[in-house]
């Protein structure tokens, strides 16, 4: 899965992971910003490759599902084809955007690439299903020295329909749905949700992967990520923003700023463009603009723990250890279940030197982690902290 910006303080903030936002009526898009002269145009997935099946894989579900009219049956035997293939033990990893193909493929995937999935096995089944936003708190993850606000997405299959498949009639004829949603922090909320087009979900594949394109300068390749979302469809906002920051990075100052702007004009909603056209005020003496929007975002965010525990994260790279601590414990405040500003305490204390409280709070960030993806993460980061500390 896995989902944007922040405030003057932060670096570069990316629009990524799952997010999507409305789409507005906008009568002039400044489609000048995706022609430029300064990069060159690469090939990128076609909306079709990305939802397409190859024909082993097609086989392989055949053979998998019963011939039942209960649609809730079939939807059951989908996820357990999913997750139990012969050859393949898929888990939910915030880890790379992929095609349908390359997620049944590979090991591990984010929520967007297992919806893309499941959206592609649950057509070839003729069950009928969309994908949702969840409207879930701002929420940042580092990747690569960079903050990116990561969204969800999930797939809501539903049963009252009538299709044909295989030649056999097949009558569902219950007046409710099954929502598949691979992230198990989201599904312990009552998160609302909204229905989101194919075309937002290709547009937000796009974006993932320009995002992390960009963040390993790989700025041909990004630039025409975001091209192709806004092409396919120019009324998505985060698409702009992304934009703006790379043509922030390539020096194209102007036009970046004219990207954030009609990002904000498309969704003033999004924070992430607001963010990073604070930033880009601060580095071009308008100053005052800047610290405008800075506190407006202050307000929105104050009560978010893991806005907090962004800026901790922060503090931490730029090896701020003591500020560092002190908003993991405001994160911790808002939120004493947070087992990510645990770690946050137990790696900063750990570079002050604090080996005792460092094992404290790692004991603490691993009895609050519920899930094996969190588990697991904490084991890879633990080499970080060395043998020294265990838990």
């Amino acid at each position: 899965m896995k989902y944007h910006l922040i405030i003057s303080l932060l670096t570069v903030l990316l629009l990524s992971g799952c997010q999507t936002t409305s789409t507005p009526s906008i009568p002039q898009h400044p489609f000048e910003l995706v022609n430029q002269p300064s990069f060159k145009v690469l090939t990128v997935e076609s909306q079709a490759e990305i939802f397409r099946l190859d024909n082993t894989i097609i086989t392989k579900l055949n053979k998998s599902i019963s011939h039942s009219n209960d649609a809730k049956l079939i939807t059951k035997e989908l996820l357990q084809f999913i997750f139990n293939s012969a050859e393949n033990q898929i888990n939910y990893r915030s880890g790379s955007t992929l095609t349908a193909n390359q997620t049944f493929s590979q090991q591990n995937a984010n929520c967007l690439s297992l919806s893309i999935l499941s959206y592609a096995l649950a057509s070839e089944l003729q069950l009928r299903s969309a994908f949702q936003r969840v409207h879930i708190p701002e929420y940042w993850s580092l990747e690569q020295g960079v903050n990116m606000l990561t969204g969800h997405v999930n797939l809501k299959i539903d049963f009252e329909s009538f299709d044909r498949l295989n030649g056999v009639n097949r009558y569902y004829n219950y007046a409710d749905s099954v929502t598949i949603d691979f992230d198990p922090n989201t599904r312990q909320q009552p998160f609302k949700t909204e229905f989101i087009s194919k075309e937002v979900i290709t547009a937000m594949f796009y974006n993932n992967k320009g995002a992390m394109a960009m963040i390993n300068q790989q700025y041909d390749l990004a630039f025409s990520y975001f091209k192709a979302a806004i092409e396919l469809i120019p009324s998505y906002s985060g698409s702009w923003g992304n934009l703006g920051i790379l043509l922030k990075i390539n020096q194209l100052t102007h036009d970046a700023e004219l990207a954030y702007l009609h990002a904000i004009k498309l969704d003033d909603n999004n924070n992430t463009a607001k963010g990073n056209l604070a930033i880009l005020y601060n580095q071009t003496g308008r100053e005052m603009l800047a610290r405008s929007i800075e506190q407006q975002l202050l307000e929105k965010r104050k009560e978010n723990p893991f806005y907090h525990l962004a800026i901790g994260n922060e503090a931490f790279l730029h090896r701020e250890y003591r500020q560092a601590i002190n908003h993991y414990r405001n994160a911790l405040n808002l939120d004493k279940n947070n087992h990510e500003s645990y770690f946050g305490l137990a790696k900063s204390y750990f570079e002050l030197g604090d080996k005792k409280l460092a094992t404290r709070y790692l004991k603490k960030a691993h009895k609050n982690a519920q899930f094996s993806a969190d588990l697991e993460r904490y084991q890879n980061k633990l080499s970080h902290l060395n043998a020294l500390v265990q838990y």
